[in-house]
């Protein structure tokens, strides 16, 4: 199915690539989002959804010093929140607290509450598990993955361990494991790689090339999908990764985002730089709880359970967000700052 979109739309100041669910506000639906400007200063924006769902508010309206190309809420405190940034010379991560906002809507300055500064090279992400309160964090740039212990209320962080993928491999990504708090996934050029980090060792890969998006079903243990650029989406069961069980077609260019949905199994949302947004159903028959004991050329199957399309984009759309309090809602971010939150409802008698 094809169709515009009949979101709600925000649009930021600035051009922006990154948005997150505020997974710890069970009040409100809530999402916070930062710009991409080089020369200008830029802005973190916590939006939430009103009660009755009609209108996208801004709550509150932040300064950043730099240009931000992640960004990711605590799942276990809704203030707390990380980004990576650049100075336009170098790559930073840090630890942010949002202040008491009382309805100011321009509010107070964001609190650094850690830096994560032991990286040489470029960042590119920070992960927070996903599945509740944990005082540990992964960062990761081209080459290493770091283990943090953080300590909020002493305004702290300590690297606890690290290893490098390796001067062949070229990390620009990843995801934690929600069912292992021990396990996550690392995506590379040519690679998804599994770490151990009671070891912070490599213990298993699936050797695929530009792997751009990658993330865990919430909903059901070694189910994994990922995006590719040109090869479109793949649902793979980890415990027989030779192939995988499931592939979409995923978009016209490169499909550079992929969320599973936090309460509807098999609900996928994917991003790509053909500016549209597409929801997929794979369904739970060819990711069962057993792994495939038939051969490996036939437990792969190509299939198009396309739901719906959003397509009134006018640029590349970088950033998915499903919301956590309402399921059914998901936030997208393209790259010339527009948010749009979209309701997923009239699809899920069919699943």
């Amino acid at each position: 199915m094809q169709g515009g979109s009949s979101g709600i739309g925000y649009g930021l100041k600035y051009q922006a690539r990154c948005i997150s669910d505020v997974k710890a506000d069970t009040d409100y639906t809530s999402f916070l989002t930062g710009t991409l400007s080089l020369k200008e200063e830029n802005e973190v924006h916590l939006l939430r959804l009103s009660s009755g769902g009609s209108e996208l508010i801004c709550e509150g309206l932040f300064s950043h010093p730099n240009e931000i190309w992640d960004l990711a809420s605590c799942p276990f405190d809704q203030r707390i929140f990380s980004t990576v940034f650049s100075t336009g010379e170098a790559f930073g991560a840090a630890i942010w607290q949002i202040p008491e906002l009382y309805g100011q809507l321009n509010s107070p300055q964001l609190e650094r509450v850690a830096s994560l500064d032991a990286h040489v090279g470029k960042i590119n992400c920070v992960l927070w598990w996903p599945s509740g309160r944990c005082d540990k964090l992964i960062s990761m740039d081209e080459q290493n993955i770091y283990l943090w212990s953080l300590d909020c209320s002493n305004k702290s962080a300590e690297v606890l361990s690290k290893d490098s993928a390796g001067m062949l491999h070229s990390l620009s990504g990843g995801a934690w494991d929600p069912h292992d708090v021990n396990a996550v996934a690392a995506t590379g050029e040519s690679s998804v790689q599994f770490w151990d980090l009671r070891t912070m060792k490599k213990v298993n890969s699936i050797e695929r090339a530009h792997v751009r998006g990658v993330d865990y079903n919430p909903k059901r243990e070694h189910i994994l999908i990922t995006a590719e650029d040109e090869s479109g989406i793949h649902v793979w069961d980890l415990r027989k990764a030779k192939t995988p069980v499931q592939e979409l077609p995923g978009h016209t260019h490169w499909t550079w985002a992929v969320k599973c949905n936090p309460e509807y199994d098999g609900l996928i949302l994917s991003a790509g730089t053909d500016s549209a947004v597409n929801l997929w159903y794979a369904s739970a028959s060819s990711t069962n709880d057993k792994p495939p004991e038939s051969p490996v050329g036939s437990t792969r199957q190509r299939v198009n359970l396309l739901l719906n399309s959003y397509t009134d984009y006018e640029d590349s759309v970088y950033g998915l967000a499903w919301s956590s309090r309402e399921p059914w809602v998901f936030a997208s971010l393209s790259y010339d700052g527009r948010v749009v939150i979209e309701s997923v409802k009239p699809f899920l008698p069919k699943l």
